[in-house]
């Protein structure tokens, strides 16, 4: 796909290729599901109340299922629009590019970008991690469409580009016996990752304290699957009052202490304890609050013995069972040494208001065009590659 018929009145002009200065591996971009996504894919006396994409008497295009309606909004799909012509409301198809829901229009934008391989979270119909489906009121529809979305993943999204699309799955969070079997089935189809919530209490599951989670997590570590935590999967957390107008930039500005509290429960519940192949990566909350995490575990271990009937020490822990991403981060990532350069990876967001696209290259470049090559090869690619078991391409940059 190269010739593309977008309104010049909504989009920026087609971008040309960037040079490829780094092998890029983003670890966090989105897909927007697709209107045709569930057709033919759930059984048959299912099937019509399947979730669908209904045109509103506003005109907008949104999705409807079990008896609710979701969209997307403005900052969800607006790469290369016009900054202009984005609003916090719902978009039509037509009004994205169509990167943002066709694999094959996806890999074009990401060889615009210098952008080897791609994992992609859900979206508004899907909830970041599944959510929208196991809460559905009737569990027969709901685990359906939940197999649904990652038969579709597998056929439509990933297997056209296997070099190029890393395969994440979602789960069935309302009984983690058949979330433990649906990630078992996954991950013999190849599937790498699972999106799991950040803080499953927020969503009226049980805390990531209790057992509940067990069979889950023990069917991840045991598949070497990755369980993706993505900023906000869980809610955006309360606001003050009077803070109306201020909610957006609000909620984007406190991505990172998000990740950094969903990070220390996670931690602290002990699983990456018990599991110590479990592997977990959080997604969009940067790394600036990491170096503090590991200086605040080392304090409170030496001076208050928190941790201390642990075999590993917390940060020890942090370091083995956690994976962070970063857009550039250009101050903190002199961070990264005591996070670990084997623990950092790159995002690109695409086709979120964050995103780099299609200037990550540039991006990176600029943030850490000092940083010596070997460690930039790392954060760029190596890491994810060796994470998710992606393939590299022959020629790894920078050389």
């Amino acid at each position: 796909m190269t010739d593309l018929d977008l309104d010049p009145g909504l989009f920026l002009p087609e971008p040309e290729p960037r040079e490829v200065k780094a092998t890029i591996i983003s670890v966090d971009d989105h897909l927007v599901e697709p209107p045709d996504m569930f057709e033919g894919r759930l059984p048959r006396h299912l099937q019509d109340r399947a979730p669908r994409v209904i045109t509103t008497k506003q005109g907008h295009e949104v999705w409807e299922f079990d008896g609710q309606r979701h969209s997307q909004v403005g900052m969800n799909a607006v790469a290369g629009r016009r900054p202009e012509t984005v609003a916090v409301e719902p978009f039509r198809f037509d009004q994205m590019r169509p990167g943002c829901f066709d694999v094959d229009a996806r890999v074009h934008d990401m060889d615009l970008n210098g952008v080897w391989a791609s994992l992609s979270f859900p979206s508004m119909i899907t909830g970041f991690c599944g959510r929208v489906y196991s809460q559905c009121s009737d569990p027969e529809l709901g685990l359906a469409t939940t197999r649904a979305w990652n038969d579709w993943m597998h056929e439509a999204w990933w297997s056209p580009h296997p070099d190029r699309v890393i395969p994440m799955g979602i789960t069935w969070l309302s009984d983690p016996e058949l979330g433990a079997e649906e990630i078992r089935r996954n991950a013999e189809r190849g599937f790498r990752s699972v999106t799991l919530p950040e803080r499953p209490h927020l969503l009226g599951y049980p805390s990531i304290f209790t057992d509940y989670w067990e069979p889950i997590l023990r069917a991840c570590a045991e598949t070497d699957t990755v369980v993706s935590l993505h900023v906000g999967s869980s809610g955006l957390g309360e606001f003050p009052p009077g803070c109306d107008q201020a909610v957006v930039p609000l909620a984007a500005t406190l991505f990172g202490q998000l990740s950094l509290t969903a990070c220390t429960e996670w931690l602290w519940s002990g699983h990456p304890v018990r599991l110590p192949g479990l592997k977990i990566a959080m997604s969009e909350g940067g790394i600036g609050w990491v170096a503090m995490l590991i200086d605040r575990l080392e304090n409170i271990v030496d001076r208050s013995g928190y941790g201390l009937g642990w075999d590993v020490r917390p940060a020890d822990v942090l370091r083995r069972n956690f994976w962070f991403c970063t857009i550039d981060d250009p101050s903190t990532i002199e961070t990264r040494h005591t996070i670990g350069v084997e623990n950092i990876m790159v995002e690109v967001d695409y086709p979120h208001g964050d995103g780099t696209w299609p200037d990550t290259q540039a991006v990176i470049e600029r943030a850490w065009g000092h940083i010596p090559p070997a460690e930039r090869r790392a954060m760029c690619c190596e890491n994810a590659a060796l994470l998710y078991r992606h393939p590299l391409p022959d020629r790894v940059l920078p050389a």
